[in-house]
């Protein structure tokens, strides 16, 4: 019974491209997904979403912005900069939908590998992100403020299906 139920609340996922105007509330969602020394600024915010290659999805269910993932890439390079979902919607499927989102549009975009970095001490985030394909390729020390550490992971993408060269 518990996977029908994770299956009707994803299937209510709505996903679309970041708007200027859901910006306030992407950056109420980091306040309330993260630590106040981790979570970002308004400035810091707006400067990852103006990045060459910025790329904000948003997840939406009943018309309510569930969560988001911002991501950005250079070259061949993707980098997921944030995933951030409103606890009422975590374990439903918002957060993988966004990271398979996010991958395929990064592959379309050319993108072979994509990073990331996830706190040492957050065994859920670890575990998520190990379930999608990423692999840790080594910490970063005091990556975070107060000291705190980081896995660099890693995944990398193949070319999207329809793109195969004969």
């Amino acid at each position: 019974m518990a996977g029908a139920k994770q299956q009707s609340a994803s299937s209510a996922l709505q996903l679309r491209t970041f708007r200027p105007e859901d910006f306030d509330t992407l950056y109420e969602i980091d306040q309330v997904c993260y630590p106040r020394e981790i979570a970002y600024s308004r400035r810091e915010l707006r400067w990852y979403l103006r990045l060459p290659g910025a790329k904000g999805i948003v997840a939406e269910r009943e018309g309510q912005i569930a969560g988001f993932l911002l991501s950005a890439n250079w070259g061949q390079v993707g980098h997921i900069i944030t995933i951030d979902v409103l606890e009422q919607f975590r374990r439903a499927g918002a957060g993988s939908a966004l990271v398979r989102e996010s991958e395929a549009r990064l592959a379309r975009q050319g993108v072979t590998k994509i990073e990331i970095e996830t706190a040492v001490n957050n065994s859920a985030a670890i575990a998520f992100w190990n379930k999608h394909g990423y692999i840790s390729r080594g910490v970063l020390k005091n990556y975070y403020p107060g000291g705190l550490s980081a896995y660099a992971m890693i995944k990398p993408l193949s070319a999207p299906s329809g793109n195969a060269r004969s």
